[in-house]
């Protein structure tokens, strides 16, 4: 079973919606007994970051979140919940989780797309470049697009991207480690390229169970 973290923070139905497309046990909770139980956790979200800080610092979840690693449970973070695995953002300049080293950056308005300045929100449909091996993109075509929805971009540490993608120049769209990954995009939304990456994940969260 995995656990999708619940913290007050928007996309939990839809990513439990997709999850029960694939037949995937899968629970919404914050409830931590449940949470450690799971064969993997899922952290996504959407909102501002300091909110969203704010809410898993007043719960508990925070913690929970650094125990979940600490028990090397494979963990994906997904879209707000990608970004405050890092460090810190420069959304209300928020102190972030830490979990991962990195800091999450704003787009900017200058940057140029196809000749003309940007439009923030990022919002749409875009290929990955992959730029190392990972469970996650197992299957998955190279010209494969996935949704994305965000203001702000995440810049981790240089060995721990896994694939970028274009906008007025290359941000990170997933990174991470063996058993923990972070998405920009929602997968819960990119069709059958997205739900390929959670079955993946979901793959790979059982053959760890099993070590």
């Amino acid at each position: 079973m995995l656990a999708i973290l619940d913290y007050k923070a928007g996309n939990q139905t839809s990513v439990l919606r997709a999850l029960r497309s694939l037949n995937i046990p899968a629970e919404i909770t914050a409830d931590p007994e449940v949470i450690f139980a799971a064969e993997g956790v899922i952290f996504p979200g959407v909102g501002a970051a300091g909110q969203a800080m704010e809410q898993l610092s007043s719960t508990g979840m925070d913690k929970v979140l650094h125990e979940v690693v600490a028990m090397n449970k494979p963990l994906l973070g997904i879209c707000l919940g990608c970004q405050i695995l890092l460090d810190s953002s420069e959304e209300n300049d928020t102190r972030t989780l830490g979990i991962l080293s990195g800091v999450c950056r704003r787009f900017q308005p200058e940057w140029q797309d196809g000749g003309h300045p940007i439009r923030i929100p990022h919002m749409g449909w875009n290929t990955l470049s992959l730029k190392q091996d990972s469970p996650l993109f197992a299957g998955i075509a190279p010209d494969a697009q996935f949704y994305f929805v965000h203001s702000y971009y995440t810049d981790p540490a240089p060995e721990l991207v896994i694939a970028t993608c274009e906008y007025g120049r290359e941000f990170t769209a997933a990174y991470g480690r063996p058993g923990l990954w972070a998405v920009q995009f929602h997968p819960e939304k990119s069709g059958r390229p997205g739900l390929q990456l959670l079955q993946n994940f979901y793959r790979c969260c059982q053959e760890a169970a099993h070590v």
